[in-house]
């Protein structure tokens, strides 16, 4: 029943992905440099993230930091797939503070380019 299902999704959509490629132009340009810094500019390496990599048990844990203050957290463990911890009200911590503060739910990478 599932191959049957999946050769009639593919049978209804190849008409549609061959009209996709006859759209593409044909007359695609490159896309020129970035512009150079203004006159004066300096980066700070003060604002680049700082990142700690530790080890807790099996997991990987990364700790990046700007100035010195902990803005988020990495966890990798050793079985699954990672992820996030945000400090979004900049107050170092990390757990939720009651029902109108919203949820705090875990982030995952689902692409990466």
């Amino acid at each position: 029943m599932r191959h049957a299902l999946f050769l009639f999704a593919l049978f209804v959509a190849s008409p549609i992905w061959a009209d996709d490629k006859a759209k593409l132009p044909a007359d695609l340009q490159t896309v020129p440099e970035p512009p150079p810094p203004p006159p004066g500019y300096e980066p700070n390496p003060a604002l680049e993230p700082q990142v700690t990599i530790t080890t807790r048990g099996e997991d990987k844990v990364e700790e990046y930091r700007i100035s010195g203050k902990l803005y988020m957290v990495k966890v990798t463990p050793k079985h699954g797939v990672p992820y996030y911890l945000v400090d979004d009200k900049g107050d170092g911590n990390f757990v939720r503070q009651g029902l109108d503060s919203g949820i705090r739910v875990p982030q995952w990478v689902l692409f990466k380019f």
